[in-house]
């Protein structure tokens, strides 16, 4: 069975830096691209970044441009999600997701929110004072 599972949300305060791990099981993520949603209180899903399957190319919403890292190490069938200078507005569950589409597809999809196939169940980050 399938599963992506999420790891390293918590609290921090502004300005501060996280740095989240997504982890497949029952299947190799090598094939996969593989990208993260985040979703705030009261808010709808957004598309936070994607990564292609050999971790060459990564795109980002603009929300995350300049702060957010994906990489990938598929030896460990992990993605990172490195994330520094955070604020108050980036507190929300933070989703891995992935599908069979190719890379451009599936960003496209994900940077315009709409829902893959495959979700975690999400890893809570807080950033507050």
């Amino acid at each position: 069975q399938l599963q992506l599972v999420e790891s390293g949300g918590g609290l921090v305060q502004p300005g501060g830096s996280l740095r989240l791990s997504c982890t497949a099981s029952g299947f190799t993520l090598d094939y996969y691209a593989v990208g993260w949603f985040r979703q705030a209180p009261g808010k709808e899903l957004e598309g936070v970044s994607c990564i292609s399957p050999s971790g060459e190319g990564t795109d980002y919403a603009d929300s995350a441009k300049g702060r957010f890292t994906l990489s990938r190490d598929n030896a460990k069938n992990t993605v990172y999600l490195q994330m520094s200078s955070l604020k108050p507005e980036d507190t929300a569950v933070y989703y891995c997701a992935t599908d069979r589409l190719t890379f451009p597809d599936f960003c496209t999809a994900l940077l315009r929110n709409r829902r893959l196939d495959y979700l975690g169940q999400g890893t809570q980050v807080t950033v507050s004072s």
